[in-house]
């Protein structure tokens, strides 16, 4: 188990608006002199469950990250181009207030229970447990009030040439539905090799289904400037799940060999979105979970992305068995982001490292079922570089 410093601050607090912008001037600092890695906390506002704060992670070629402790969001990440300039490249937007009302969980830390269960419905042990439906006939993301929706406790913490933040949460028993008093520990790291870290804890005191995961939206040109159709991607998966209407996985495992869910090699995400496929028809696009080819339970490639005319290029290590590729088929314009831009269709993608959608539900797949006596661990790294 790594060690990490803990930075402690006792600060004074004004609550603000909810709709006010974050002071310009930081509560607390925390510097790595030597190595230009740094962390910093401001008021963000506030929500009927008390006050929120910002945090802003950077290191010493420019990239930052701001992440909020409402619902562990990544409301920006300035990455560089091939040229050295920087640009935000997630999706959005420039309030706490907007983070409030409904959206399409951009930068939002996703739980209980990342992606659908089926009917909303699961059994442990004999026992059915019920979930709120809030994606047609289908439980998504954690419920109405998922991990998105609450306040984190956050602490600064600083280890092996790293900043980060952790956020902790104890989401009460039956919870959305869900059953057991579960403890969840996050932690967003920021090295200078241009890494976001994000590193997955939980525990709880009776069985429950747990997939944790992380919704940014990307788009190495830009939050808002055009769409994602020209990234070249690369998924190391042999197969993935298809889905049904309802975009609930049918239990197969089928080759992507000959289909449009081929990315083995780096394509165009516009290359073959067009296709006549009724998986494609399904989704309204790219919408399914990649069955990731893997050797170990450590952390290996899942995927590349690369966008020609900045030089961004981003890989995807992760422990988990699948990753959801998401292409922003239901982005219409009316959420309107950073800068006053509307995010319009497919103007954003997601890469989720996950298990499997419905799995609780589904015997053939990897099981999520955590008890009492185990300790879920999930890691995730996005690496940014430039080609």
């Amino acid at each position: 188990m790594k060690k990490y410093t803990y930075i402690i601050a006792i600060l004074p607090f004004t609550l603000l608006a909810c709709n006010q912008a974050p002071e310009k001037e930081p509560e607390s600092k925390v510097v790595q002199e030597n190595t230009g890695l740094r962390i910093s906390k401001e008021k963000y506002g506030s929500t009927d469950e008390g006050a929120v704060e910002l945090y802003t992670l950077s290191n010493k070629d420019g990239m930052m990250m701001k992440v909020s402790t409402f619902g562990g969001t990544l409301t920006e990440l300035h990455v560089p181009d091939r040229d050295g300039n920087l640009e935000d490249v997630t999706l959005g937007f420039d309030s706490l207030s907007a983070y409030q009302k409904k959206h399409p969980n951009f930068g939002s830390l996703i739980g209980r229970y990342g992606n659908r269960i089926a009917k909303g419905k699961f059994s442990i042990d004999g026992q059915t447990y019920t979930l709120a439906l809030n994606n047609g006939e289908n439980a998504l993301h954690g419920g109405i009030r998922g991990f998105n929706k609450r306040i984190w406790a956050a602490q600064p913490i600083e280890a092996d040439h790293q900043v980060g933040l952790e956020l902790r949460y104890t989401s009460p028993d039956m919870e959305e539905g869900y059953p057991g008093n579960l403890s969840v520990v996050v932690r967003y790291l920021l090295n200078n090799a241009n890494e976001w870290i994000i590193e997955y804890e939980a525990t709880t005191d009776k069985k429950t289904p747990i997939n944790l995961t992380q919704h940014a939206y990307f788009n190495f040109k830009g939050a808002g400037n055009g769409d994602i159709l020209d990234h070249e991607l690369m998924i190391n998966a042999n197969r993935y799940t298809p889905v049904d209407a309802t975009l609930i996985p049918t239990g197969e495992l089928a080759n992507v060999e000959n289909t449009p869910f081929d990315f083995r090699m780096p394509t165009a995400i516009g290359k073959r979105i067009e296709e006549e496929n009724q998986q494609l028809e399904n989704g309204g696009g790219y919408d399914h979970n990649w069955v990731l080819n893997r050797d170990s339970k450590g952390l290996e490639l899942a995927a590349t992305l690369y966008e020609a005319e900045s030089g961004r290029f981003m890989e995807v290590l992760t422990t988990e068995p699948g990753v959801q590729f998401y292409c922003g088929n239901f982005l219409d314009g009316s959420n309107i982001g950073k800068g006053n831009k509307a995010y319009a269709h497919r103007t954003g993608l997601c890469l989720e490292t996950q298990h499997f959608p419905n799995s609780p539900n589904q015997d053939n797949f990897p099981s999520t079922i955590l008890s009492p006596e185990e300790k879920y661990e999930s890691k995730t790294i996005y690496r940014f570089s430039v080609r």
